[in-house]
């Protein structure tokens, strides 16, 4: 007596789709290359689409702060005008956090420009872990060079390059801003 395997396989891969189709909305779009953010601050907000497409790691990495809600309640706390803000959550940071490898500018192409967001770090290339920063002008000496892999961009700003403007030229004492602009929630608006 045989047992045809179409009766068995059938219901077992119906089964697997709709597993996956009750996943939650977060952990399925996590894949997404096509995912955009809005960072709400006390200043204003800040429309970030996300390139997943070329930087998958970095991307997913930061989806997955976003989707903990990690950096609701964190800040904009370095400033440089005409270079970067830099954002992230002192108080939630762990020295366990794991930190992620380079993606960097010459493998995925996204360049550290105007508006680019960009996975902070320390000397170290792949010791970045949450905190992020954006681009206030072209920033090509992030993009790396024979003697330093550059930093991970991973997307750009869409809308509200000027809140980045603004943020930029609060008054700060060496680079830190005198008083950090609250980071009101981060969430994925596509």
């Amino acid at each position: 007596m045989s047992i045809s395997y179409r009766f068995v396989l059938l219901p077992l891969l119906f089964a697997c789709m709709l597993a996956a189709l009750c996943l939650p909305s977060s952990v399925r779009a996590a894949t997404t290359t096509d995912v955009r953010i809005k960072i709400v601050t006390a200043d204003g907000n800040i429309v970030v689409q996300l390139d997943g497409a070329h930087a998958p790691l970095t991307v997913a990495n930061f989806l997955q702060y976003v989707d903990k809600h990690f950096y609701d309640g964190g800040t904009f706390f370095r400033a440089i005008p005409g270079f970067v803000i830099q954002g992230g959550n002192h108080s939630l940071e762990k020295p366990t956090d794991t930190p992620i490898k380079l993606e960097t500018p010459a493998k995925t192409g996204i360049l550290n420009k105007d508006g680019a967001i960009s996975m902070a770090r320390t000397s170290d290339p792949n010791s970045a872990t949450s905190e992020f920063f954006l681009c206030d002008g072209d920033q090509p000496v992030l993009d790396g060079s024979a003697t330093s892999p550059g930093y991970a961009a991973f997307g750009h700003v869409i809308s509200g390059l000027n809140i980045v403007r603004k943020i930029s030229h609060l008054p700060a004492q060496s680079e830190l801003l005198l008083t950090p602009v609250k980071i009101l929630k981060i969430q994925r608006v596509s």
